[in-house]
């Protein structure tokens, strides 16, 4: 089989390296955006990295001190000898044009790195000692590595970014409730956590009827109906269309039980109902409910949704339904999924909330308020986790206390803050959470 050639292109190789020797100015913007390896020519990389060396030392590029650094490296025969290395000025009439030949060595760069990705992925594929969807993830990394690489950040003026940063100071100070991360919607929440903080693991666990589905709704709903800003809802629990309805209950203010059987009774409830879509049409609230999916597949698509769409937040309902790496245990899985949630979030710079099934331990104590140490069962969870909290209702079990339609939010491990428990009004009806001392306001 014929071989084929890398992409290069020697002629802007020698161009870059012509002009370094020209004009120093041309070997500051080379030093900057360049280095050896996106050289294709061995010769090239060598005589590139002691110019560099040069640069570095604020001496001057030129005939007499390039070969002496090369000697000095006791790399002048490998940059192709002396002759060689004179003639490179020669090859260039002018350093002008230098921004533009480096454009190109950067061009050809890419794409060798890209065949190589590309190359090496293949071969693993055929060895089949990978796992598809591994290889599938490891694919995706190392391309946005790549991509990355190509991205490297000038200097930025001061002055700058003193205006983005007393921008963002005039924002805070107008904003009374001093919020630093994402609003939930529910301000003593808001209050005790500066809201959702980008790159934070939030844990939110309950027994099954608490609202742990229809509470992360209502934060989606805050955040992307609201707010415009973008989130992604993971349901490995609900379909895509139950989840939307129970959206249009919170919106509309209509029974979920006439949205289920389409018995709405006025035309007003259906003009209701008509804006709650045309609201939830334009939110940029994004819904995958591929059942036991895996954190690399997860993953995947968060990454392409935050590239294409941008990402503010990401909703996992619920964690112990996903799918984790063969393990010895489903401790040891839902320790590794849990880890993994931690790692993609951080790499995002996007909160996520991970709801989590509690154990009917719970259920055997007097005081039923779930606590900390209920999380030991699923490993790594509590230790992860930025912030821990647990959803309880006491008219779940007693249907006569005075605390009829309250839930409790009981923040109970808060890494950078204070622990406290929130309590907000629960409109089962709507499956909708208010603020407790507004809730009648908020209603309508």
């Amino acid at each position: 089989m014929e071989q084929r050639i890398p992409p290069q292109n020697i002629e802007a190789e020698q161009a870059v390296l012509g002009a370094m020797m020209l004009e120093h100015d041309a070997a500051t913007l080379a030093a900057e955006k360049l280095l050896p390896v996106d050289f294709y020519r061995e010769v090239h990389r060598i005589i590139f990295e002691a110019m560099v060396n040069l640069h570095g030392e604020r001496k001057e590029i030129d005939v007499i001190t390039l070969p002496e650094e090369l000697r000095r490296m006791k790399k002048l025969d490998d940059a192709g000898g002396l002759e060689y290395v004179l003639s490179l000025p020669n090859l260039v009439a002018t350093a002008a044009n230098i921004e533009y030949h480096i454009n190109i060595v950067v061009e050809k760069s890419l794409a060798r790195k890209l065949i190589s990705t590309c190359t090496d992925l293949a071969t693993e594929a055929y060895d089949g000692e990978t796992a598809a969807s591994e290889l599938l993830d490891k694919a995706e990394q190392k391309i946005m590595g790549i991509s990355d690489s190509n991205n490297r950040s000038d200097f930025a003026p001061v002055s700058d970014v003193v205006n983005e940063t007393l921008d963002k100071i005039t924002k805070l100070y107008e904003n009374k409730a001093g919020l630093t991360g994402l609003p939930t919607g529910f301000r003593d929440l808001d209050l005790l956590t500066s809201g959702l903080q980008p790159s934070d693991l939030i844990l939110i666990a309950a027994r099954p009827s608490m609202g742990k589905t229809a509470f992360t709704l209502n934060i989606a709903q805050n955040v992307g109906v609201r707010q415009q800003k973008t989130v992604a809802f993971f349901s490995l629990e609900m379909s895509r269309e139950q989840l939307v309805q129970r959206l249009l209950c919170q919106i509309s203010h209509i029974d979920s039980q006439k949205l289920r059987t389409g018995q709405l009774n006025s035309d007003e409830e259906w003009g209701r109902l008509t804006e709650a879509c045309s609201k939830l049409y334009q939110a940029p609230i994004y819904i995958d409910d591929t059942p036991g999916i895996g954190v690399g597949e997860m993953r995947s698509k968060a990454r392409r949704l935050k590239s294409e769409k941008g990402l503010d937040l990401i909703i996992v309902d619920y964690l112990q339904l996903m799918q984790g790496r063969n393990a010895e245990s489903r401790q040891q899985e839902i320790s590794d999924i849990s880890r993994s949630l931690k790692a993609l979030a951080r790499e995002l710079k996007v909160p996520l909330i991970a709801l989590s099934q509690l154990s009917r331990g719970v259920e055997s104590r007097q005081d039923k308020r779930p606590m900390l140490s209920d999380l030991r069962e699923s490993g790594a969870l509590e230790q992860d986790a930025d912030i821990v909290s647990f959803l309880y209702r006491e008219d779940y079990y007693d249907k006569e206390t005075e605390n009829q339609h309250i839930t409790e939010v009981i923040v109970a491990k808060h890494r950078n803050g204070a622990t406290d428990t929130v309590k907000l009004y629960f409109k089962g009806e709507y499956t909708l959470f208010l603020n407790l001392d507004t809730h009648h306001s908020e209603e309508f």
